[in-house]
């Protein structure tokens, strides 16, 4: 049985514990298991530097709005692979490199604000829906995969229930698109995370139809105390 995906779970602190292997290592166990063993194709991105003692992308722009974590040229559609071995290559040269997770192919992704993911995500477990792999990233969004497609049809499903996806902040990311995969780290804000991780469990993914509700739901729930809120 494979093992599920993603950052490894620290270890107790004893005599015996393992010495933490390096970032560069675990950006490229990360992509080759992503090819591997869930089929996705994978992408390497920018990466950060340090310069003059702080980090910076290597894209060269001072003002990245996402140091370290976008592609590193136009073509980086076509540069990706769902090929391990050509993942373990491409990782080699730079392994630092950020972890690009194509949508559109092997799954479209649900991108909502984070405190409505998590409370869609409660809002399924009473409904026993099953999600299918989850992510957070550093900017407090989270990103539900589904089977492709979904970004076709989420806006009207969202609007069959009543609301429109871009007033409930609501986005679906599908071909053309990425998402960024776990571990990767944007600027100093933090790493990408799963909220939930890619098991065997969760191999076959739900389609948008069976999370659109809970999530459309939980994103106009947040919208409405968010307008409610007073001005800070």
């Amino acid at each position: 049985m494979e093992e599920p995906i993603g950052v490894e779970e620290p270890v107790a602190v004893t005599e015996a514990a393992e010495v933490p292997r390096p970032r560069g290592e675990q950006l490229l166990d990360a992509a080759v298991r992503y090819a591997e063993e869930r089929h996705w194709d994978v992408c390497p991105g920018t990466w950060l530097e340090a310069v003059e003692g702080a980090e910076r992308c290597s894209c060269g722009d001072a003002g990245c709005d996402a140091p370290g974590a976008h592609p590193a040229g136009p073509d980086w559609a076509d540069r990706a692979t769902g090929s391990g071995a050509a993942a373990r290559r491409m990782w080699s040269r730079h392994p630092e490199a950020s972890i690009l997770l194509p949508t559109g192919r092997a799954f479209d992704a649900i991108d909502v604000p984070e405190s409505a993911g998590f409370l869609a995500l409660a809002r399924m477990e009473r409904m026993d829906l099953r999600p299918g792999p989850v992510t957070r990233s550093p900017d407090r969004r989270m990103f539900f995969f589904v089977l492709p497609g979904a970004a076709a049809k989420s806006d009207g499903l969202v609007r069959k229930l009543g609301w429109r996806a871009a007033a409930v902040d609501l986005i679906a990311r599908g071909d053309g698109q990425y998402v960024t995969g776990p571990p990767t780290r944007v600027g100093g804000r933090g790493a990408v995370q799963w909220a939930r991780r890619p098991t065997p469990a969760n191999r076959w993914l739900p389609d948008a139809e069976e999370l659109i509700g809970p999530l459309a739901y939980a994103c106009a729930r947040e919208a409405a105390d968010a307008r409610a809120r007073p001005p800070a």
